[in-house]
């Protein structure tokens, strides 16, 4: 009753149907069918829904087990590639929180006035430019004859270029700055709302820098903290481009297989179940970012 008192009955009841119609069938309906799907078997257009159109776990089997055929007892290169895109998002988050952090409390509670709207803006300009161009760009930086390696080769530092796309070099970079607003912005509005009374207490009563940070700033920006990481980590996971335009030959992110199985290999159910498998990953890695902070669902959605 306060949202219609505070917005009209027509604002509101708009609002309330559009980010309903929005959240149904842009979301829940569309992730239902894909899990739906994902228990079916691979069958041509004018046998779906015939009598060989049961529902299986065929499809989350070959994740595991690989074909029955298949000498290997597990299905070791996509278990490999998913586990090592759930470790390298991992990575991906603490070191856009690394990154962060400090410049987020220094805009917070530090700079003031025309540097933090400076900071802010020298921040958000480079996303102006699409999110393939920005990849294409770093695929520039990093390769054997870029700029990178051009400037370490005129220092001497190094005899030989360095392959950054096969060290996964660039693919990390890459990551990192696609999305390091998403974890930037949720620390800083956190950040900024601590009273900087207590930052001001805490030194008068002799605690280091270090202790200031982890026992005052950080509890109070667990929400921030959170929301910053959740929304890193599932990006990361779930992205397709820069995999593709920075990965080395030996980088294939999960999304790569889930995309080859309903572009190339044309066997949505299977796509469907690999899709399904990295949300189950994704919300796992929420609850426990949820349980590690101690914060609830509502604190990181706010």
């Amino acid at each position: 009753m306060r949202f219609v008192r505070r917005n009209g009955l027509f604002l509101s009841g708009y609002l309330l149907v559009a980010v309903t119609v929005w959240i149904v069938f842009m979301i829940v309906l569309p992730q239902l069918y894909m899990v739906d799907f994902s228990f079916r078997p691979n069958l041509p257009l004018n046998e779906i829904g015939g009598p060989d159109d049961k529902y299986t776990l065929e499809n989350y089997r070959y994740l595991v087990f690989g074909r029955p055929t298949d000498e290997a007892l597990l299905n070791w290169l996509h278990l490999e590639v998913f586990f090592r895109t759930i470790i390298a998002s991992i990575c991906v988050t603490l070191l856009d929180f690394c990154l962060c952090y400090p410049l987020a409390y220094y805009m917070a509670q530090v700079a003031r006035g025309g540097r933090t709207r400076l900071l802010l803006l020298l921040l958000i300009l480079p996303f102006w430019v699409n999110e393939i161009l920005r990849a294409f760009a770093f695929r520039l930086l990093f390769a054997s004859g870029g700029m990178i390696n051009t400037a370490l080769l005129g220092l001497g530092l190094i005899e030989q270029p360095i392959d950054f796309l096969r060290a996964d070099v660039a693919l990390y970079a890459g990551l990192s700055y696609a999305y390091i607003l998403l974890m930037m912005f949720p620390i800083y509005n956190a950040v900024e709302s601590l009273d900087h009374n207590q930052v001001e207490a805490a030194r008068d009563l002799g605690a280091p820098w270090w202790h200031i940070h982890l026992f005052v700033v950080m509890p109070f920006a667990k929400p921030g903290i959170a929301a910053g990481c959740t929304m890193v980590f599932m990006l990361s996971a779930g992205a397709l481009a820069v995999p593709q335009i920075l990965g080395g030959p030996s980088s294939l992110w999960f999304t790569q297989v889930i995309y080859d199985w309903f572009y190339q290999g044309g066997n949505w159910p299977q796509g469907s179940a690999y899709a399904f498998v990295l949300l189950i990953a994704c919300i796992l890695f929420v609850l426990l970012v949820m349980r590690l902070f101690k914060v609830g669902l509502g604190e990181i959605a706010r």
